[in-house]
């Protein structure tokens, strides 16, 4: 069994995309500017956000964070929306996602300009995506089909199990593994929590992509010998042992999936690092092809 690091590759992918920018800024460019909209004071998003913009200091981006307490309205976020849209200075923004019951969030991911969508939500995003045109792909798939890539792990012909059909992660997941593309040729079946004998399918699985919410779901007798599993999982569970009060718990139960697997991912330290840089490599697309480049 390989671990796959995902802070360690999300640090050489972070340390790439430094050099860009510092080669964009000797060109006489300006820095990637990224801004994050929070709302509410859920634990995990503020945590997922501070991590975007530390990340975002360690690549040498300029960045901000754009806070509301979860009462704000819906008229006053799409306003928040619009002025980030039209502001020349800022190449990508972000909504963190949950929004608060009373807010649309479909009616705010139209809102915001498909050309800042660092996420790659949009609809038009995600038309491009379905079409392989160029686009901005999602954060957290586009971080796994870095890893896959990282670590060589072969695609093509495999059969992929995705489990979970959010349009964060599942939908477009089973897309990108779908297409015709390197890491992708797979054949795939989109898996959720409504599926019957849930475990055979997942048994079938050379290449197993976990995203339900659920933590310690996936048990060893629902994997295949040799499989490789991706955990993106990110459950907050109380650990009075912990200083925090809480362990952060992955889909998977890894102590025992891993003694079957060839690759797995760890929670924390797997996919969600990539997802962060992943959201960097958008914004910098963003800001060069803004810069005429």
């Amino acid at each position: 069994m390989q671990l796959i690091d995902g802070k360690a590759t999300a640090a050489i992918i972070r340390e790439n995309i430094a050099t860009e920018v510092k080669e964009l800024l000797a060109k006489g460019g300006k820095a990637p500017h990224l801004v994050a909209v929070l709302v509410g004071e859920d634990g995990a998003s503020q945590t997922y956000v501070n991590g975007k913009m530390k990340a975002c200091e360690k690549a040498g981006f300029k960045s901000g964070t754009i806070k509301y307490s979860s009462d704000i309205s819906e008229e006053k976020l799409l306003k928040t929306v619009e002025q980030l849209n039209k502001d020349d200075d800022v190449d990508g923004f972000i909504v963190q996602l949950p929004l608060p019951d009373h807010i649309d969030d479909k009616k705010v991911t139209e809102a915001i300009d498909p050309n800042k969508d660092v996420d790659g939500f949009h609809p038009a995003n995600i038309g491009k995506m379905v079409l392989n045109l160029p686009t901005f792909l999602p954060a957290t798939p586009y971080g796994i089909l870095q890893l896959l890539e990282h670590y060589d792990i072969v695609t093509e012909g495999k059969h992929c199990v995705v489990v979970g059909r959010s349009h964060i992660v599942g939908t477009p997941m089973t897309l990108l593994m779908s297409r015709k593309a390197s890491p992708g040729n797979c054949t795939v079946t989109m898996a959720h929590s409504r599926t019957k004998n849930l475990a055979e399918e997942t048994k079938r699985a050379d290449i197993l992509i976990v995203a339900l919410g659920r933590p310690g779901f996936i048990t060893k007798d629902m994997v295949k010998e040799g499989a490789v599993v991706i955990d993106v999982g990110t459950t907050r569970v109380p650990d009075a042992s912990k200083k925090r009060g809480y362990a952060v718990k992955g889909d998977v139960l890894f102590d025992e999936v891993a003694e079957k697997c060839s690759f797995i991912t760890p929670v924390p330290g797997g996919v969600g690092p990539m997802t962060i840089v992943s959201l960097l490599k958008n914004t910098l697309i963003s800001a060069k092809r803004r810069q005429g480049l």
